[in-house]
Protein backbone atom coordinates (compact mmCIF):
# COMPACT_ATOMS: atom_id res chain seq x y z
CA UNK A 1 0.00 0.00 0.00
CA UNK A 2 1.51 3.42 -1.03
CA UNK A 3 0.36 6.43 0.89
CA UNK A 4 0.82 9.77 -1.10
CA UNK A 5 0.88 12.99 1.09
CA UNK A 6 -0.46 16.42 -1.21
CA UNK A 7 1.20 19.32 -0.02
CA UNK A 8 -0.51 22.41 -0.84
CA UNK A 9 1.48 25.51 -1.84
CA UNK A 10 -0.26 27.58 0.99
CA UNK A 11 2.18 25.69 3.10
CA UNK A 12 5.26 25.82 1.52
CA UNK A 13 4.41 29.92 1.66
CA UNK A 14 4.06 29.84 4.95
CA UNK A 15 7.85 29.21 5.56
CA UNK A 16 8.70 32.50 3.95
CA UNK A 17 8.18 35.71 5.72
CA UNK A 18 7.16 38.80 4.23
CA UNK A 19 8.28 42.47 5.69
CA UNK A 20 5.94 44.60 4.69
CA UNK A 21 6.94 48.09 3.52
CA UNK A 22 3.13 50.07 4.81
CA UNK A 23 2.15 52.70 2.06
CA UNK A 24 4.86 52.13 -0.45
CA UNK A 25 3.64 48.78 -2.35
CA UNK A 26 5.65 48.02 -4.82
CA UNK A 27 3.23 46.59 -7.21
CA UNK A 28 0.14 48.67 -8.33
CA UNK A 29 -2.47 48.02 -10.67
CA UNK A 30 -3.49 50.99 -12.54
CA UNK A 31 -7.15 51.92 -12.33
CA UNK A 32 -9.54 50.40 -15.20
CA UNK A 33 -13.54 49.72 -15.83
CA UNK A 34 -12.74 46.00 -16.41
CA UNK A 35 -9.62 44.26 -16.39
CA UNK A 36 -7.45 43.01 -19.45
CA UNK A 37 -7.92 39.53 -20.08
CA UNK A 38 -3.99 39.30 -18.86
CA UNK A 39 -5.02 41.17 -15.61
CA UNK A 40 -7.93 39.12 -15.08
CA UNK A 41 -5.27 35.77 -15.98
CA UNK A 42 -3.43 37.16 -12.73
CA UNK A 43 -6.21 36.29 -10.59
CA UNK A 44 -5.40 32.27 -11.48
CA UNK A 45 -1.75 32.41 -11.76
CA UNK A 46 -0.44 34.40 -9.34
CA UNK A 47 1.82 31.81 -7.27
CA UNK A 48 1.36 33.49 -4.04
CA UNK A 49 -2.45 34.51 -4.69
CA UNK A 50 -2.09 38.37 -4.68
CA UNK A 51 -4.52 39.11 -7.17
CA UNK A 52 -8.31 39.00 -7.01
CA UNK A 53 -11.28 40.52 -8.78
CA UNK A 54 -13.45 42.39 -6.18
CA UNK A 55 -17.39 42.93 -6.33
CA UNK A 56 -17.33 45.22 -9.56
CA UNK A 57 -15.32 42.93 -11.67
CA UNK A 58 -12.15 45.12 -10.98
CA UNK A 59 -8.46 43.25 -10.07
CA UNK A 60 -7.17 44.48 -6.97
CA UNK A 61 -3.45 43.24 -5.23
CA UNK A 62 -2.38 42.41 -1.80
CA UNK A 63 1.45 42.85 -2.37
CA UNK A 64 2.25 41.37 1.51
CA UNK A 65 2.81 37.33 0.63
CA UNK A 66 4.22 38.57 -2.63
CA UNK A 67 6.98 36.94 -3.79
CA UNK A 68 8.77 38.66 -6.12
CA UNK A 69 8.63 35.75 -9.19
CA UNK A 70 7.96 38.76 -12.04
CA UNK A 71 4.65 36.73 -13.22
CA UNK A 72 2.48 39.77 -13.09
CA UNK A 73 5.56 42.03 -14.34
CA UNK A 74 6.12 39.80 -17.62
CA UNK A 75 2.42 39.11 -18.15
CA UNK A 76 0.37 42.54 -17.87
CA UNK A 77 3.65 45.30 -16.76
CA UNK A 78 4.33 46.08 -21.02
CA UNK A 79 0.78 46.55 -21.60
CA UNK A 80 0.42 49.25 -18.47
CA UNK A 81 -1.84 47.40 -16.56
CA UNK A 82 0.08 47.19 -13.21
CA UNK A 83 3.20 49.34 -12.15
CA UNK A 84 5.91 47.36 -10.92
CA UNK A 85 9.24 48.58 -9.13
CA UNK A 86 11.53 46.35 -6.63
CA UNK A 87 11.00 46.64 -3.26
CA UNK A 88 12.88 49.00 -0.80
CA UNK A 89 16.29 47.45 0.55
CA UNK A 90 15.66 45.57 3.58
CA UNK A 91 11.49 44.94 2.96
CA UNK A 92 10.09 42.17 0.52
CA UNK A 93 10.21 38.63 0.46
CA UNK A 94 12.77 37.02 3.12
CA UNK A 95 12.90 33.17 1.94
CA UNK A 96 14.05 31.03 4.94
CA UNK A 97 15.48 28.38 2.63
CA UNK A 98 17.77 30.31 0.38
Amino acid sequence: MKVTIMERIEDKLYQNRYLVDTGRPHIKVRPHLSPSPNLLALTQICPAKCYEANDAGQVEIVVDGCMECGTCRVLCEANGDIEWNYPRGGFGILFKFG
